[in-house]
């Protein structure tokens, strides 16, 4: 048995398991980041699993991922969120990380919303601000399609020059701009971490054209791509990055600041939800 088998294998026991649970058919999928994850709980007629319970998913140890996966509805939309991830710093492989993300494709949803917490390298980019991915650098060195390609997940040859879908980018900025939320737009560098950039790497990412730098999402969008979906990505830029701040970057400050930013978050992915829900129905 190949290894992409028995990846599609593994996502099917799995979407077995989660469907026996929760019999709805979501539509749109959530990655909820660092701090971010509390938005799951304001779902209609959730149901939540662990992801120690689901078969083949990684749990994941940082604070601030609760490590969940709950299903239910927002304005009318069927959605499955996960409130929290798992990074490739923790230990597990690209496959492990990317495995959430494959899973929600695979129990329904074609879009896939991911969210993160990130420095801010742009000058204007402050904490509390919110960022939407244009799109990103994979600075990981990794990528969850390496090896033998199963062609019932998706193509050899994934199209990335439109990753971030620019329908779904301009439905968000019109939300934003409805609602009076700031809303910012860059490209993200996706780094391996744990530790947070030098001062040096900073002034290689500011050069490479990064406005915002995070240890996730580069790799969950690669497959939510392979698989067809169609991805929208906000940061909230939780601290300046190394050297553009007398605070040193830590993980404190992070969940902090999203925190402090979760109302105007959770505004514009309501009012994101609402309008993808009128779209749905027309």
């Amino acid at each position: 048995m190949t290894d992409a088998t028995s990846l599609a294998l593994r996502i099917e026991r799995a979407s077995r398991v989660v469907r026996a649970a929760a019999t709805a058919k979501p539509v749109v999928g959530l990655v909820l980041g660092s701090g971010l994850g509390a938005f799951a709980d304001q779902l209609d007629s959730a149901v939540s699993l662990e992801f120690s319970a689901i078969p083949g998913m990684a749990v994941s140890a940082v604070e601030g991922h609760a490590g969940k996966l709950v299903l239910g509805s927002h304005a009318g939309v069927p959605v499955v969120a996960m409130q929290g991830r798992v990074h490739l710093y923790e230990g597990h492989s690209p496959d492990q990380v990317v495995f959430g993300a494959r899973l929600m494709m695979a129990l329904g949803a074609r879009i896939l919303v991911l969210t993160n917490a990130a420095g801010g390298i742009r000058d204007d980019l402050e904490p509390g601000d919110l960022m939407l991915i244009e799109d990103h650098l994979n600075l990981t060195g990794h990528n969850c399609l390496i090896g033998e390609n199963d062609a019932a997940l998706g193509p050899r040859f994934v199209q990335l020059s439109d990753a971030y879908d620019p329908g779904l980018r301009a439905l968000a900025q019109r939300i934003a701009e409805r609602a009076g939320i700031g809303l910012h737009s860059g490209v993200y560098a996706g780094l391996l971490g744990p530790t947070y950039e030098t001062k040096a790497e900073i002034r290689m990412l500011r050069t490479l054209g990064a406005d915002a730098v995070g240890m996730s999402t580069v790799l969950e969008t690669i497959a939510a791509r392979h698989m067809g979906a169609r991805c929208l990505a906000i940061s909230c830029i939780t601290n300046r990055a190394a050297g553009l701040s007398l605070r040193a970057p830590d993980h404190a400050e992070v969940q902090e600041t999203a925190a402090a930013a979760r109302e105007r978050f959770t505004a514009l992915l309501s009012g994101v939800l609402q309008a993808l829900g009128q779209g749905f129905a027309s």
